[in-house]
């Protein structure tokens, strides 16, 4: 009896995690390098009625800013940001087609950025047939679950670049501390060498007078 309920609810679990990986968004996290004075573009091809978002975060480079541009397949322009260091947009395609996100350093004369971008394309819209109300409800919850993971996985990855932005700040700072701590005490010397030849001088030119 044992083995058989055992049995049963490692099936159950089995098909649990097969539906919540069907539910599970796509999402694929890149690091990608803008050169100056260029624009780095990703394409999506979706039908009309999926969800999309884009989460990016400059990581390196400058003032650690980017433009961000995403344009449909009408080539409209859906979202235009200027100078973002991050940022988080969602929208729903408005017709089937290839969508454009793009990353845009041509502001910068010699700089290049190094951005970390996330694009998400949900589930294409399906067209509702009667079935059972529980398991109706199972999939929203698996839903509902699904984007939950997503939000921590982004909200990981975003620790992550600000780590790294912040440890590569508190270097720098280091370095300039170190630098100017090295400036001081060769100033300090110059100017203790200065005295005691100053003095030598002076005391020289008293005796011969």
């Amino acid at each position: 009896m044992n083995l058989g309920l055992a049995s049963l609810r490692k099936h159950e679990f089995l098909c649990l995690f097969w539906l919540l990986s069907c539910f599970v968004e796509w999402s694929s996290a890149y690091f990608v390098t803008v050169d100056a004075h260029a624009e780095e573009c990703f394409y999506d091809k979706v039908n009309s009625g999926t969800k999309m978002g884009l989460m990016f975060e400059v990581a390196e480079g400058g003032f650690l800013d980017i433009d961000v541009r995403i344009v449909g397949p009408d080539s409209q322009a859906i979202y235009n940001g200027e100078r973002e260091t991050n940022g988080k947009y969602t929208f729903t395609a408005h017709m089937d087609g290839i969508y454009t996100y793009c990353f845009s350093n041509k502001m910068s004369t010699m700089t290049p950025k190094v951005v970390l971008f996330d694009m998400e394309m949900g589930d294409s819209p399906k067209t509702e047939v009667g079935g059972n109300a529980d398991q109706n409800k199972l999939e929203d919850m698996i839903k509902e679950l699904s984007t939950a993971l997503m939000g921590v996985k982004h909200e990981q990855e975003y620790m992550e670049v600000r780590e790294r932005i912040h440890r590569a700040i508190n270097d720098n700072t280091n370095s300039r501390v170190v630098l100017w701590s090295i400036f001081e005490a060769l100033v300090l010397v110059a100017m203790t060498l200065g005295q005691v030849y100053y003095l030598k001088r002076f005391f020289e030119v008293r005796r011969v007078v």
